[in-house]
């Protein structure tokens, strides 16, 4: 693929609001994990809930959109000037030439839970209040971020559960390839909701303790919200040092609804598939952001197709232990994170992580390292084996 400019990024999550808070807790090995105290959830677990959510107030004009996750999808808009560089290239493209592609996993989805809570005693009927196609709908958050900046252009959802906010990388660049937009916000939220917890703890994915990818004695995801988001643009004058979007490999091998193939089979034709969209072989990545969930059969999995590509030569970490596993916004996330690393020459290492599993053969990273590395690559993982791998770069 055409190498593609991200010209502004940024990230909101537990560990706090914008790129410094996440650069200097991953530098120092800090998670944002905290037990549960989520809404009315009763659960031995620990999650990664973002402060100020509640407090943040939608535009009269956008009232309708009111949701927890809209309103996450506005913090993180106007974090880090983010919201000032996608109006400059608004101003620049024209409003029909700046698309929105946006991945979730539930969406506005406690909105619905909170309505289902107030329906008629009699009729069962949801609160005339309710809107679900404005907060529930997977399309809420895309349409809300349109909406928003005012754009007049494509705009589209993915919700292939955990790489949803990775595929948007793929999609945007296919449409700017195509000529059919010249810029594209991409990125990814998705919030706390009872449906989520008790979904997981259901299936006994949840740890109850901070989770622990790669660790020995894994059992398990913690939850997390967040919102993450970059500007894509073509790459022409981008200056030295700036970060590209170098190539995105999917794949889906159905292997389970919610089990990896064991040998990471999925998981390995996205990886090689993203180092043929960059032109790279495995030798030129210096970094993996793994997709690392903490769960026994997701890092095993995993962390064969990293082995059999890789070998142990490249560093490895997952950092869903600083900000819980993100679902939907993910991708995106841990996109920003790979960003950082090559901006800061600062490889995070994995909070919680105390002793690697040794039946795994990658070179996990515990701690942060000070490496420059020049390329990287970021696995983004979904249940039923929505693969995808993104490569990132520095411009020379």
């Amino acid at each position: 693929m055409t190498p593609l400019l991200l010209s502004a990024y940024t990230a909101t999550t537990c560990l706090g609001r914008g790129l410094d808070a996440a650069r200097h807790a991953l530098h120092a090995g800090r998670s944002g994990l905290a037990p549960c105290a989520f809404e009315t959830v009763k659960l031995d677990t620990w999650v990664g809930e973002v402060a100020g959510v509640d407090d943040e107030k939608l535009p009269a004009r956008l009232a309708d959109y009111d949701c927890r996750n809209n309103r996450l999808t506005q913090m993180g808009l106007e974090t880090d000037g983010f919201g000032d560089r996608v109006r400059e290239a608004v101003a620049r493209h024209g409003k029909a030439r700046v698309g929105v592609f946006l991945g979730t996993s539930t969406s506005g989805i406690l909105e619905t839970e909170i309505a289902y809570r107030h329906r008629d005693p009699a009729s069962g009927a949801l609160p005339d209040g309710f809107n679900y196609r404005t907060t529930h709908n997977s399309f809420s958050l895309a349409e809300f971020t349109r909406a928003y900046f005012g754009l007049e252009g494509m705009a589209v959802a993915i919700s292939t559960a955990c790489s949803s906010s990775a595929k948007v990388f793929a999609a945007a660049a296919r449409q700017i390839e195509l000529g059919l937009i010249d810029a594209a916000i991409v990125g990814g939220v998705d919030t706390l909701c009872l449906t989520t917890l008790y979904g997981f703890a259901s299936l006994q994915l949840t740890s109850p303790r901070p989770c622990r990818p790669y660790d020995a004695t894994r059992d398990g995801i913690s939850i997390g919200e967040g919102a993450g988001f970059a500007l894509l643009e073509r790459a022409d004058n981008a200056a030295p040092g700036s970060v590209l979007l170098l190539g995105a490999g999917e794949s889906s091998d159905a292997y389970h609804m919610s089990s990896p193939h064991p040998e990471g089979l999925g998981a390995r034709l996205a990886m090689e598939a993203a180092l043929r969209s960059a032109g790279l072989a495995p030798d030129d990545i210096g970094y993996i952001n793994l997709h690392g969930t903490a769960t026994p059969a997701n890092d095993a999995a995993e962390g064969k197709a990293v082995t059999a590509l890789f070998g142990d030569r490249v560093p490895c970490s997952s950092t869903k232990g600083a900000t819980g596993h993100t679902l939907g916004a993910a991708g995106a996330i841990e996109a920003v994170i790979c960003a950082l690393a090559l901006a800061d020459g600062v490889l995070p290492g994995s909070p919680g992580t105390a002793a690697r599993d040794p039946a795994i053969s990658v070179q996990y990273l515990l701690e942060s390292r000070a490496t420059a590395v020049r390329r990287v690559l970021s696995n983004s993982f979904g249940f039923g084996g929505s693969n995808c791998s993104l490569v990132f770069g520095v411009a020379a």
